[in-house]
C-alpha cells in the first residue's frame, strides 16, 4: 500500500476494520523536545509502528469555499446536508443552458467553473458554487442572470452565454446527517448545503483523535488526524509484530484483575529499600513476578520496638495471629495524656517526675511529687494571671487506699483533690492499669486507641520466624488503610510477599504463559520489617499530619529581661551601700564603743588578735547593722 497523509487515511478508514497497523513514513519532530502537547502526541519517527485502536471523531470544520471562512461544528450537531452533484461538464455556458432546456428541468439550477471567472463586477473564484435565476435577452447577446450567494448579501452577476467553462451542473442529493455526510465515500470533498447554515455551499473537514499503542509506551497514545505525517498501512505484513505495552502495579490493582498474572519487571522505583527483608533484593528488570490479587485485610499497623538503643520498625498485618499484652503507656507531657483519654474509658497515671506548681500563674495548679496517682478527667479551660485563657486538664488526685478500697469510691469521690494542669506542662507520667488480659491484633486496635504500648506473649502460629515476640514491649503507633499485591517470584513460587502499590510501583509487562494457579489461597504475610527513613515517610501521612500540634506554653520574661532586671537590683543595692559608707566616718570615730555595741549582741566578748586591723576593714557590714538599730 501506497503512503498516505494520516488525515487521508483516517477519513477513509473504516472502522469496523480495527485495529490497524501503522508505519511512519514521513515523521515530524515538533521543535523543543516536546513529545505531548494537551496530551496529544506531536512528534513521531519514521519508521515507527503504532497499532491503531479506535478513532474519535473530534470536530468539524465547516468551510465556505468562496471566502475561506470556517465554523467548527460539534460532532452532534444536529443539521442536514445535501450533496451538490454533476453528471457531466459542458465546454460554453450556452451549452449549459441549452441542456436544461432540453431537459425540461425547472430554473434556477446550481452550476459551477472549473476556472476562475473574471467579470466587471467581481472575480469568481474556481469551483465557486452559482445559482441560475434566468436568461436574459439584450439588444446585442444573450446573458444568464446568476447569484453568487457566498456572502450575506446577494451578488447578481450577468455573464454572456459565449463564457467559456468547463461547467458543471450541481444536483441536490437526498438530505443526510453530519455523520452520515462524512462516512459516505462519494460525498467526500463534493460540495454540500445545509439550510441550517448562513452558506448556501460549503465543504466539511473532519478532524479525528486517534487512539494507538505503541511500543513500550505504558499508555495510550493519542495523536491528531491533522499531525503532518505520512503513514503506510502493513497490518497484513505485522501479525507477528507484538507490542509491548507497560504497566504499573498501581494499574493492574485499578482494574482489578485478571488475577493471577504473570509479569516481567521493566523497571524498579528508584530510591532506598522500604522494607529489609531479602525478597527486595530480587526485585530486579528482567525478574518474573505472579500477581495473585488484593492482600486481606487491608489495613496495617506502624509498630516501633522499645528498650532498644536503636528501635527498629515494623508493619503488621491485620490478619496476625498473635497474642498480645498490654504495658503501661508513658507519657512525657499533659498534652500526651489528653490525647490518650477516650470517652467511657478511664485513664489513670502515676507521676514520675516531680513538677513545681504556680497557683500565681494558673489558680489550681498544683505541684506533683514522684508517685502521686491521678485520674484524669478530661479537658477544659483557665483564666490565667496575664490575663488570657490556658487550656487544662482536669484530673483528681487519688490517695493510696484508692485501689485497695473500691467497694468506697462514692465516699473517695466526694473527698478527692481537684487540680488542672496546662497541656503545655511537661513531665512524666506513665499509665497505672492493671490487664492480663491477651488480644489478637484486631481486637486490641477494636477496643483501645493508638499509640499503645504491647507484649507480644505468643506468636503467630504461620509465621516460623516471627520476630515480634523477642522484644520486651512494642509501640503500636497507628493504624493505616493501604491496599497491598500478594506476589511470589516465579523462581521461588511457594514464598509469597506483599507489595505495595503506593510506596513500589513497579512498571511491569504481561507475559504471555498462563499463570501458575495456586493450590487454595496464597499465605498471607503479616510481619515486614521497614527500614528508617519509610518509616519516618509513613508517619508524615496525611493521617499524621491532621493531628493538632500541642499548645504552646505562655510567654515568660526571657533572660535578656531577668539579666536586666538583676543588673538593676545591683546598682539599687551599690546606692545603698554609697550612701551608707558616707556615714560611716562618722560612726567610726570611736572604735571601742561601736564595737562596745557590737559586742553588747553577741554571746561573747570579741577577741583582740594581731588581725583587729583586718577585721575592722571587713566589719562594715556589722557596722552598718548597729548603725541601723542605733537610729
Amino acid at each position: 500500500m501506497a503512503s498516505v497523509s494520516l488525515q487521508d487515511f483516517v477519513c477513509a478508514l473504516d472502522p469496523a476494520s480495527l485495529p490497524r497497523v501503522l508505519r511512519i513514513c514521513s515523521g515530524v519532530y515538533f521543535q523543543g523536545s516536546i513529545y505531548e502537547i494537551s496530551g496529544n502526541e506531536c512528534s513521531l519517527s519514521t519508521g515507527d509502528l503504532i497499532k491503531v485502536t479506535q478513532v474519535r471523531l473530534q470536530k468539524v470544520v465547516c468551510e465556505n469555499p468562496g471566502t475561506g471562512q470556517t465554523i467548527e461544528l460539534d460532532p452532534n450537531f444536529q443539521g442536514h446536508f445535501s450533496p451538490l452533484t454533476g453528471p457531466q461538464s459542458y465546454g460554453t455556458l450556452e451549452e449549459l443552458v441549452s441542456s436544461v432546456m432540453r431537459s425540461s428541468k425547472q430554473l434556477p439550477i446550481w452550476f459551477m467553473s472549473t476556472h476562475r471567472i473574471d467579470t466587471k463586477a467581481r472575480v469568481v473564484p474556481q469551483e465557486q458554487p452559482l445559482m441560475l435565476e434566468a436568461v436574459e435577452r439584450h439588444p446585442k447577446n444573450c446573458y444568464a442572470r446568476c447569484v453568487l450567494g457566498t456572502e450575506t448579501q446577494p451578488v447578481v452577476l450577468h455573464l454572456p452565454l459565449f463564457q467559456k467553462g468547463p461547467f458543471w451542473e450541481l444536483e441536490t442529493g437526498a438530505p443526510r446527517t453530519m455523520l452520515q455526510a462524512l462516512q459516505d465515500p462519494a460525498l467526500r470533498d463534493l460540495l454540500l448545503t445545509c439550510p441550517t447554515l448562513p452558506w448556501r455551499t460549503l465543504t466539511l473537514k473532519p478532524q479525528y483523535e486517534i487512539q494507538a499503542i505503541m511500543h513500550l509506551r505504558r499508555t495510550m497514545v493519542r495523536i491528531p488526524s491533522t499531525l503532518e505525517v505520512d503513514v503506510e498501512d502493513v497490518t497484513a505484513s505485522s501479525q507477528h509484530v507484538s507490542f509491548i505495552q507497560p504497566l504499573l502495579l498501581s494499574e493492574a490493582l485499578a482494574r482489578g484483575g485478571p488475577f493471577p498474572l504473570t509479569t516481567e519487571i521493566l523497571e524498579v522505583p528508584e530510591g532506598p529499600p522500604i522494607f529489609l527483608s531479602p525478597w527486595m533484593g530480587s526485585l530486579r528488570k528482567g525478574q518474573r513476578l505472579c500477581i495473585y490479587g488484593l492482600a486481606f485485610p487491608s489495613w496495617r499497623v506502624i509498630a516501633s520496638t522499645k528498650g532498644r538503643k536503636v528501635p527498629r520498625y515494623f508493619m503488621v498485618s491485620g490478619a496476625y495471629q498473635g497474642k498480645l499484652r498490654r504495658r503501661p503507656r508513658e507519657f512525657s507531657t499533659v498534652y500526651d495524656l489528653l490525647s490518650a483519654l477516650q470517652p467511657g474509658q478511664p485513664l489513670r497515671v502515676v507521676a514520675t517526675k516531680d513538677c513545681e506548681g504556680d497557683e500565681v500563674e494558673l489558680p489550681g495548679f498544683a505541684s506533683l511529687a514522684v508517685g502521686d496517682r491521678l485520674e484524669v478527667m478530661g479537658p477544659g479551660q483557665a483564666h490565667g494571671a496575664q490575663g488570657g485563657d490556658i487550656d487544662i486538664l482536669v484530673c483528681h488526685r487519688l490517695s493510696d487506699q484508692a485501689e485497695e478500697e473500691e467497694e468506697e469510691c462514692e465516699e473517695e469521690a466526694e473527698g478527692q483533690e481537684q487540680i488542672v494542669l496546662p497541656l503545655y506542662l511537661s513531665g512524666g507520667f506513665v499509665e497505672d492499669m492493671n490487664d492480663g488480659r491477651r488480644y489478637s491484633l484486631a481486637d486490641l486496635t477494636a477496643q483501645f486507641s493508638l499509640p499503645c504500648e504491647v507484649k507480644v506473649v505468643a506468636k503467630d502460629a504461620s509465621q516460623p520466624a516471627d520476630p515480634l515476640p523477642s522484644f520486651s514491649g512494642l509501640r503500636l503507633e497507628e493504624k493505616i488503610m493501604e491496599p497491598f499485591l500478594v506476589v511470589s517470584l516465579d523462581s521461588e513460587p511457594d514464598k509469597y510477599f506483599e507489595i505495595p502499590p503506593q510506596w513500589l510501583d513497579l512498571t511491569v509487562v504481561e507475559a504471555e504463559e498462563q499463570p501458575r494457579q495456586p493450590a487454595g489461597s496464597p499465605p498471607t504475610v503479616t510481619v515486614e520489617e521497614v527500614t528508617d527513613a519509610f518509616y519516618y515517610r509513613i508517619r508524615k501521612l496525611p493521617a499524621s499530619e491532621s493531628q493538632s500540634p500541642p499548645p504552646r506554653p505562655p510567654k515568660r520574661e526571657g533572660l535578656g529581661g531577668q539579666k536586666k532586671r538583676s543588673s538593676q537590683e545591683r546598682n539599687i543595692k551599690s546606692f545603698q551601700v554609697s550612701d551608707l559608707m558616707k556615714t560611716l566616718p562618722e560612726v567610726t570615730k570611736n572604735r571601742s564603743n561601736t564595737y562596745s555595741k557590737i559586742s553588747t549582741h553577741k554571746k561573747g566578748p570579741r577577741p583582740t588578735t594581731s588581725q583587729d586591723s583586718d577585721d575592722d576593714e571587713h566589719s562594715y557590714e556589722e557596722v552598718a547593722e548597729c548603725f541601723y538599730k542605733t537610729l
